[in-house]
């Protein structure tokens, strides 16, 4: 298993910009695809964003798209979500997670898929 810790989280103005990080350690994080999740208050989690391990594969929900790009670096072992145009629904704890797969191109986005998970990082959009 990998071990994930996010950042970057805070509060921040409607239109305005955030970049939170993964840090990953305890495994190769470059075998391991990784994926964005949120949960607002009242809600169920839900997924975000996701990129494949080699990061040349990435894939969004419709609600960022657009607006929001995941990356990674793999020889610092951590990957990113770029967020702009911010808006008050995105207000929420948002997550990754990290699945191993053998194949470089493979993006996953159920829940499910994920073995590994951040504690979370609080993003607040203010009207």
């Amino acid at each position: 298993q990998v071990q994930l810790v996010e950042s970057g989280g805070g509060l921040v103005q409607a239109g305005g910009s955030l970049r939170l990080s993964c840090t990953a350690s305890g495994r190769t994080f470059g075998s391991y695809a990784m994926g964005w999740f949120r949960q607002a208050p009242g809600k169920e989690r839900e997924f975000v964003a996701t990129i494949s391990w080699s990061g040349g594969r990435t894939y969004y929900a419709d609600s960022v798209k657009g607006r929001f790009t995941v990356a990674r670096d793999n020889a610092k072992n951590t990957g990113y979500l770029q967020m702009h145009s911010l808006k008050p629904e995105d207000t929420a704890v948002y997550y990754c997670a990290a699945h191993y797969s053998s194949y470089s191109g493979g993006y996953y986005y159920r829940e499910s898929d994920f073995s590994s998970w951040g504690q979370g990082t609080q993003v607040t959009v203010s009207s």
